[in-house]
């Protein structure tokens, strides 16, 4: 029996949000939305929000959102009762389970999710009264190998269009048997069932490929992608949403969105405009959102046009080049508090490997940029363990964020990441630098920046690791997924040994003649291209 606290919670969130989708179920295909993390997390996602409006849109679908309840990590399952958060039903009473995977280390907290519902884990435990597990997402859509054991169905690629021939099939087969509505859903391109796998036999040396196809639109502007749901506890809440572009056409050699949003795809100015006049009734900040916003090919003309309706105007992150003073100067007038870069690297020679063409020249003017607007903080990203990395390389961070320091006077903030080799990416071969290293390399640019007054925040290098393996996992890791009681370390090593399987096997260096798990995806990219990039990369 779901506690009446969980209820009460699911009642207290939805009462401080706008444009909640309440509909009645009668006669309609139940959908429950779910999102692998905390409410807070995910209500910012513009991904979940699309997909949420995508099923509401339709008359024959009730879709409702449920988000995992946010228990640390080390923490045990803890109490039963999940439930959605419009008409607070449990999930047991909903014919369609659909995930939003962004990150892998998401994959924990659903399979939490499914223990708190009292859903099996593995696809052959669950019956026909259970509920349909469908994922997607860019975790999933890179690699759905680590999760085909527990998933009925994955969608690869971009929804909008699949969402029809998705319902239309959903409507027709729910209720029936099971291996019926598999077979159905494997007809549907984008969408990949592990029961009807696109190769001829998975053990046989001589498997005939016959991958599953990525989605992608190519008309944005035929389905417009902002916020649905406004909410305050959120960390965008206080803006309005609005995609600008998918896709980039930079091709940084280890950019998952890179390689697996292809092509560029811009809205017009126009469309974007019409939207932000309708997210001006509710919020009067409008967050631009892209792979990278400053290479939008109008973006002089769309700021303009916002700050004409007087809208103020924030982004997630900026190129250092291009980077427009008309942008930069209509964020500092929005009140924005922070100018965000990712130099990525600190040397030119690192930089120029990883294909990201900017230079410390580039950095610098953009220093200067937010000095001369007086932006209270300026944030740079970078990574650590990048293939070919050396020490020099990492002293070259310390040295460009203190010339930074030296032309922005004001607060400068790192954030530093563990490089995690992406599937679909021309270092998708690549190995993951061992922990250790990566540990004693973040060690030393908190112990040069910190007495320079820069504060240094970085991800876990030990869960970075987890995440290594997860992204380039095989089918394997689906069962030593279900054999963690709680999300730890330790749970996680434990659960490899007891599977005989070793991390290690999934962090080191690809030959470029092996059959790769993720090759069930066929994402519109050649392997002869990723090869000549990672070729090229090896090469300097």
């Amino acid at each position: 029996m779901t506690e009446w606290k969980t209820v009460a919670e699911a009642r207290r969130i939805v009462e401080k949000e706008t444009g909640t989708i309440y509909k009645d179920w009668g006669g309609k295909l139940p959908v429950a939305l779910a999102y692998p993390n905390t409410y807070y997390v995910g209500m910012s996602s513009l991904g979940l929000q699309t997909v949420y409006r995508l099923f509401n849109q339709r008359s024959d679908v009730v879709c409702e959102r449920v988000f995992w309840k946010g228990r640390d990590r080390g923490q045990g399952i803890g109490d039963k009762g999940l439930v959605s958060l419009e008409s607070q039903r449990p999930l047991d009473e909903f014919g369609v389970l659909a995930f939003s995977f962004a990150y892998e280390l998401d994959y924990f907290n659903a399979l939490e999710m499914l223990r708190q519902a009292d859903i099996p884990l593995l696809a052959e435990e669950r019956g026909e009264d259970h509920a349909l597990l469908i994922a997607g997402g860019p975790a999933v859509t890179a690699n759905p190998e680590p999760l085909a054991d527990l998933f009925d169905a994955f969608v690869i690629g971009e929804a909008e269009e699949l969402i029809p021939t998705l319902v239309e099939t959903l409507q027709e087969g729910i209720g029936e048997e099971r291996q019926s509505l598999l077979s159905a859903l494997a007809q549907i391109p984008g969408l990949y069932v592990p029961a009807h796998p696109p190769i001829s036999n998975l053990q046989s040396p001589t498997s005939i490929f016959q991958p599953v196809k990525r989605q992608w639109i190519r008309d944005l502007d035929a389905y417009p992608t902002t916020s649905v749901v406004l909410t305050g506890e959120t960390e965008f809440g206080d803006m309005y949403l609005v995609e600008i572009a998918r896709g980039c056409k930079r091709g940084c050699r280890f950019c998952l969105t890179g390689h697996t949003c292809r092509p560029l795809r811009e809205r017009s100015v126009e469309a974007l405009l019409h939207q932000t006049r309708e997210g001006l009734k509710h919020r009067d900040k409008i967050g631009l959102i892209g792979a990278a916003v400053s290479d939008y090919s109008r973006i002089d003309e769309l700021v303009t046009g916002l700050r004409e309706m007087g809208a103020r105007i924030s982004v997630s992150s900026l190129r250092a080049a291009p980077l427009s003073e008309t942008l930069v100067e209509s964020l500092a007038e929005s009140g924005s508090q922070t100018l965000t870069l990712a130099p990525e690297a600190g040397s030119e020679r690192l930089r120029a490997l990883i294909h990201k063409d900017i230079s410390t020249d580039d950095v610098m003017r953009a220093a200067d940029l937010a000095a001369r607007y007086d932006f209270p903080r300026l944030k740079l990203y970078f990574m650590l363990g990048l293939p070919t990395e050396t020490e020099e390389d990492v002293q070259a961070i310390v040295d460009l964020v203190t010339t930074v320091g030296q032309r922005f006077s004001r607060r400068v903030t790192v954030n530093v990441t563990p490089f995690v080799p992406k599937a679909h990416t021309p270092f998708q071969w690549a190995a993951m630098m061992p922990q250790v290293i990566i540990q004693e390399r973040l060690r030393y640019v908190e112990q040069q920046l910190r007495p320079r007054g820069v504060a240094v925040k970085s991800d876990s290098p030990a869960w970075a690791v987890v995440q290594g393996v997860l992204s380039r996992g095989d089918r394997r890791l689906g069962q030593a997924l279900t054999k963690m009681d709680r999300t730890s370390l330790a749970q996680w090593r434990r659960a490899l040994r007891e599977s005989d399987l070793e991390a290690d096997d999934y962090l080191r260096e690809r030959s470029l003649d092996e059959t790769l798990p993720w090759s069930v995806v066929d994402n519109d990219l050649s392997q002869a291209y990723l090869r000549r990039e990672w070729e090229r990369a090896q090469a300097g």
